[in-house]
């Protein structure tokens, strides 16, 4: 999706936290994938652990990582990993049902082509920072 509709779309994936952590709920999976991990203790090790989770899944997209106090995931309970369409104002226009089993990449799309043919959602540099930047306090 991200190849397809990057010019119209602003893609970013918000790393909250360790989905299958090694100390919490492992997966044998993750043993198997070796992307085993205990939950972060730092903003440090979150952001390592994010830093590996890009580039084990080869994600081409800006990442942020949500601070320790969660304030993304508490905002949209975005854990476990979900799917958002936020337009240019913030607003939620498509919320996907928790993960792993609620996610629906085809959903999406059609909230992409849906929120597209109904107004354009062309990224400006001009314009205020993008809503996600503004959440987590990230300078523009």
């Amino acid at each position: 999706m991200y190849r397809e509709y990057g010019d119209d779309v602003e893609f970013v994936l918000v790393y909250v936290r360790e989905a299958h952590a090694g100390d919490a709920w492992a997966l044998e999976v993750n043993k198997k994938e070796g992307f085993e991990v205990p939950l972060a203790r730092t903003y440090e090790e979150k952001d390592e652990y994010a830093d590996m989770c890009v580039r084990k899944l080869d994600i081409e997209f800006p990442t942020v990582v949500d601070r320790m106090d969660f304030p993304v995931e508490a905002e949209y309970t975005a854990w476990p990993e979900r799917l958002y369409l936020v337009d240019k104002d913030g607003v939620i226009v498509y919320k996907g049902d928790p993960g792993p089993f609620g996610f629906e990449p085809e959903e999406l799309e059609d909230a992409i082509r849906a929120e597209l043919s109904m107004e354009s959602i062309r990224r400006d540099p001009k314009e205020e920072p993008a809503w996600w930047m503004r959440l987590l306090s990230i300078p523009g």
